[in-house]
């Protein structure tokens, strides 16, 4: 992580915490890929802010192929992923008892599948060279029930159950997988939500300014970094005191 001609790759680098961790480690001093799928246009901007150290990315976590590829691109052209950071996703809210096979496939396959299948081909090319560190982005409804999000939760808590397994596996060649878990955060992904929801989903929180994006972006950079060295297999919640 700590040498300049490695690379940190983050997903869903364009809006919300994404956003905030590319510019976190930017100002960090680390070279930064970061995926987009929709948004071309931000993802230009972000490269034009950083010119030199970010480079943009086309993902879509639905593909197949894609991650394996990915990973090539960016190696060839900036140089070994020394750090993954496993933050793009998708949210429906429906009740379960509303919902159909596809929305929950849909945000099982991107939330959930989307990490196991980025992980497989960083931690393959993590293994050669004996070091690495992948930081997976849960949420705080993947351990208190939250109304509305069946699939959304259950994608999370497979991550979280996901970055312990794949931390056992992987400590043995000097590489560690933690996970964070944020909760209520003000992004797009949560901008359509009322006030009385916001209220009711941080009336448990400690702290009076919330979590920011760059709360969340500053712990993620602190855990692929060297002073973390110690730290691996866990779950670290960032969520203004919610779970005290």
């Amino acid at each position: 992580m700590e040498q300049s001609n490695e690379v940190v790759l983050v997903t869903g680098g364009t809006r919300g915490i994404g956003r905030a961790i590319v510019g976190e480690l930017t100002k960090a001093g680390k070279r930064v890929a970061f995926t987009w799928r929709s948004e071309e246009a931000l993802a230009e901007e972000i490269e034009k802010e950083n010119r030199g150290a970010v480079s943009a990315f086309h993902l879509d976590l639905c593909d197949r192929k894609r991650p394996r590829n990915l990973v090539e691109e960016i190696e060839n052209t900036m140089g070994q992923i020394a750090g993954l950071v496993n933050n793009a996703g998708i949210e429906r809210s429906e009740l379960l008892a509303l919902s159909s096979d596809e929305t929950w496939d849909l945000v099982l396959d991107v939330n959930l599948g989307g990490t196991f299948r980025m992980s497989r081909e960083v931690v393959r090319s993590m293994v050669r060279r004996r070091g690495g560190s992948v930081v997976n982005v849960a949420s705080l409804s993947a351990l208190h029930g939250v109304p509305g999000q069946s699939a959304y939760a259950a994608s999370k808590a497979g991550v979280l159950a996901l970055t312990r397994c794949l931390a056992r596996e992987m400590g043995r060649f000097g590489i560690r997988v933690n996970a964070v878990v944020p909760g209520f955060v003000r992004t797009d992904m949560t901008a359509n939500l009322s006030q009385e929801v916001v209220g009711q989903l941080r009336a448990t929180e400690c702290l009076p300014d919330g979590v920011a994006t760059t709360d969340v972006a500053a712990v993620i950079t602190f855990l692929l970094s060297n002073s973390a060295a110690g730290i691996t297999g866990q779950a670290v919640p960032i969520d203004a005191g919610t779970s005290a």
